[in-house]
């Protein structure tokens, strides 16, 4: 079978028209103009040593070859072969903490937009494995669903902010399940769950859900954002701006702390591993290369037709042609008598 890969390309086909018409153009011209010059004995004798045979051989030769270039950027293909392409990937969700301690500038320029900018890195470095968000505070829902475009997941990860969380607190044990439900739509048996949060737990529902989760095999890593020593909670008004610290009713400022313990937890009894993020982020470096080196599945597997490329034929044809042309001389031996030279 014959085809064309790029065959937009062949409009460029009207260039050898073009060159043709050009060429005689210039011809025609450049005769008018040598004769008005000189008369015809005397042109005849400028023009002796001239080769016209060699110049319309050179213009043939390059005419040819540019129709052979377009041919190349054509990119004809022919001789075809039949494979099977197997696509294999994860489920991956990722479930970020948007409480009001994520706000907290223990970590530049604080915990959350550390956390999500850790998390646009994360997507990137995905090949073949769906992704998917949860937000979470004191409730949780799917911000994103699972899906392959990773251009999508970004969008979606840029509108995470603690205004979109109508119950605030932190309830890690609602995040799992809600993931866990988000899971249990699909029929994949390599699911992970990677939580980035501060770890503080204010429900104690969380035991339940890792049970649960390591029930149905789900891996969960936990990623720890913040200090563990306690750092107070800006108060942001409606524009962002921090209007002092958070305090509560007895007026004390509130602070907010790591809690490593509980992600710890989290991750030992399903299997994954915990990771404390640094400022220098190499820790979650580390957490893709994790990801990126699991198992997956394969979830798709269709026969498709490959094309073998020709173009180098044409190409190599051009080239040669123009080297050729490089070598026709356009000018001819003359063999003129010598006598009455010197009367």
């Amino acid at each position: 079978m014959f085809r064309f890969a790029a065959s937009e390309m062949l409009f460029a086909y009207l260039l050898v028209p073009a060159l043709v018409a050009l060429a005689w153009w210039a011809g025609a011209r450049k005769r008018r103009d040598m004769e008005r010059l000189a008369d015809r004995h005397l042109l005849e004798r400028l023009t002796a040593t001239v080769s016209q045979r060699g110049q319309l051989v050179k213009t043939i030769l390059v005419v040819t070859a540019v129709g052979l270039l377009v041919t190349a950027l054509a990119r004809p293909q022919f001789g075809s072969r039949v494979e099977t392409v197997r696509r294999e990937g994860r489920d991956v969700l990722i479930a970020l903490d948007l409480s009001a301690s994520m706000v907290a500038e223990d970590m530049a320029p604080n915990r959350l937009e550390k956390a999500k900018f850790a998390i646009a890195n994360l997507i990137d470095q995905l090949d073949g494995d769906r992704v998917g968000l949860i937000a979470f505070a004191g409730e949780a829902f799917v911000q994103s669903p699972l899906t392959l475009d990773y251009g999508a997941a970004r969008l979606f990860l840029n509108a995470m902010d603690p205004d979109i969380m109508s119950v605030q607190g932190t309830n890690l044990g609602q995040a799992v399940s809600v993931a866990l439900d988000a899971f249990a739509s699909t029929d994949r048996r390599h699911r992970l769950l990677v939580v980035i949060t501060d770890g503080e737990d204010h429900e104690g529902e969380i035991d339940d859900a890792i049970d649960r989760a390591a029930d149905e095999g789900v891996v969960i890593y936990t990623v720890g954002i913040g200090s563990t020593e306690g750092v107070p909670i800006p108060d942001l008004d409606a524009a962002g701006q921090a209007q002092g610290f958070k305090r509560d009713d007895a007026g004390a400022v509130v602070t907010t702390r790591l809690d490593e313990a509980t992600l710890q937890m989290m991750a030992e009894r399903t299997g994954g591993a915990y990771y404390r993020a640094s400022a220098g982020g190499t820790e979650l470096a580390v957490l893709a290369e994790a990801l990126d080196g699991g198992e997956g599945e394969e979830f798709e597997s269709e026969q498709v037709t490959l094309f073998d490329e020709q173009y180098q034929l044409f190409l190599g044809l051009a080239l040669a042609l123009l080297m050729a042309e490089s070598l026709v001389p356009d000018r001819r031996r003359v063999h003129a008598g010598w006598t009455g030279r010197f009367r």
